[in-house]
């Protein structure tokens, strides 16, 4: 009798534990990581379209997911710490702002799985093997569409018809292999030559200016790198003293006294990052889930700039722009 009641005793206990940790992993809050390059109060926009693309898939932050967002602060060797400290906290995913993050994050884990919302080339930068089938633990979403850099050139050549060279700067000559190909053939079409330089560190980023005002050229082309990015107000100082045309990759460049941007739209790819998210918690694999691209694309000027500099935008191409800064 006392041999049976401590049998029952026994499986009784071993029900409730295994009720109690049952009970536990369904109440487990999911824990997402947002990596960036540049400071969070640079990356607001951002941040925001993220929460706002959870919220809209049932996802309310505090009560059935966290999001914890760690960043470079602009400093490219406080990233790789940024994405470990990301994977020690055995987040379930990792959505990325850029090249950089992805590739601290890739380097910080094999498993875990990564979402891009930003990146010119997945499969040239060896994120993915390819946009249809990732094949590792990385997915998301390409920021270019397209020749994105021969657009540019394009409306550069729009707005000022005598152009016939262009400053391009760059994060990286082999990370851009692919969109400086296409950008070189948008160039040849427009009878544009270009003058690639290439942007390392911040200490560049004026030498890259005097570079393209030594070499006579009528615009330049900025990427839309951390480096650029956390020294917007600079570059856009640089620009208006050089009295340059600059054609920028993000609407944060005009902000702060950019001339333009024809970018993909930074917030639109965000929201949809928690599509992936939310695909991911549900059980599917990165592998599995193609690359998308970019849908909606967004030209913004800024008029008083253009004042500055003693440019005049033409009427034509005015009309197109979705926001203007007057």
């Amino acid at each position: 009798m006392t041999q049976r009641l401590f049998g029952l005793a026994v499986a009784v206990l071993f029900f409730a534990v295994s009720f109690s940790a049952e009970a536990q992993q369904a109440n487990k809050i999911p824990r997402v990581g947002f990596l960036i390059a540049s400071s969070a109060s640079e990356q607001q926009l951002r941040l925001e379209a993220f929460r706002q693309g959870l919220y809209e898939l049932g996802y309310v932050e505090g009560k059935n997911i966290t999001v914890e967002v760690r960043s470079g602060e602009g400093k490219a060797d406080l990233l790789p710490n940024a994405a470990a400290e990301l994977v020690r906290l055995k987040i379930d995913a990792i959505v990325t702002g850029g090249v950089s993050s992805t590739r601290a994050a890739k380097k910080a884990t094999s498993t875990v799985p990564i979402i891009m919302t930003q990146d010119n080339d997945p499969v040239g930068s060896g994120f993915v093997t390819s946009l249809a089938h990732p094949g590792a633990n990385i997915t998301g979403l390409s920021n270019s569409g397209g020749d994105l850099g021969g657009k540019r050139l394009e409306i550069l050549k729009e707005v000022i018809p005598k152009l016939n060279r262009v400053a391009v700067l760059i994060g990286g000559v082999q990370q851009n292999a692919a969109q400086i190909k296409e950008m070189k053939a948008s160039a040849e079409v427009l009878r544009l030559r270009l003058q690639i330089v290439e942007l390392r560190a911040d200490k560049d980023i004026e030498p890259a200016f005097q570079s393209a005002t030594k070499e006579r050229a009528g615009a330049v082309l900025a990427g839309a790198g951390a480096i650029l990015l956390t020294r917007r107000k600079e570059v856009a100082d640089l620009a208006v003293k050089k009295r340059l045309p600059v054609m920028y990759g993000r609407e944060e460049f005009v902000e702060t006294g950019g001339l333009l941007v024809y970018a993909a739209s930074v917030a639109d790819l965000s929201r949809r990052a928690a599509v992936y998210v939310d695909k991911i918690l549900k059980g599917a694999k990165p592998a599995d889930l193609p690359v998308e691209q970019p849908t909606k694309f967004e030209l913004v000027i800024n008029l008083k700039t253009a004042k500055e500099i003693g440019l005049t935008i033409p009427p034509n191409v005015l009309a197109r722009a979705d926001k203007v800064i007057r």
